[in-house]
């Protein structure tokens, strides 16, 4: 009786191992990794958002505005910079140097509409992503003190999309 005992707990732990196993993977892409795969990589679903993004936005290059004041600016400011310019800078598998993450050089997609690699990786699972904005969206970047420094609002209403 006891080696039946036994074999029927050992069995029971292996299928409540195996459920346990099966449901994490399964739910797997539902978590969110925090990983950024750059704006190329919505292209390929997203082919006239990206493409009026690319055309409208000004956004797309706002790595090249930072890189021309680098060299004028200390790490604080630069880093503040990088907060709004960059795609995830200081989040795990965002921006971290113009070698080391080139495609993460700008304000891409996912700065507004977060990482993308889950969304991508389950097939476009509209959970996994910010898919409507609103103003509030904006307002980390596009608040007030920045407007009146540096005269830029957000292009949410205007063709960024």
């Amino acid at each position: 009786m006891l080696k039946k005992a036994v074999w029927y707990k050992g069995s029971l732990i292996l299928v409540v191992a195996a459920f346990v196993v099966t449901v994490g993977l399964a739910s797997v892409g539902r978590t969110n990794s925090g990983q950024y795969v750059g704006s190329d990589a919505c292209a390929e679903c997203h082919e006239e958002e990206y493409g009026n993004f690319k055309k409208y936005a000004k956004k797309t290059h706002s790595g090249e505005a930072v890189k021309i004041m680098a060299t004028d600016l200390t790490q604080e400011e630069l880093a503040e910079c990088y907060a709004c310019h960059m795609t995830g800078y200081g989040q795990p598998g965002g921006f971290v140097s113009f070698e080391k993450t080139p495609g993460l050089a700008d304000c891409g997609c996912e700065v507004c509409h977060g990482p993308g690699y889950d969304h991508i990786e389950s097939g476009g699972d509209s959970d996994l992503i910010k898919g409507k904005l609103s103003m509030e969206d904006c307002t980390s970047c596009h608040n007030p003190e920045r407007i009146d420094a540096f005269d830029f609002k957000p292009l949410l209403y205007g063709g960024a999309h």
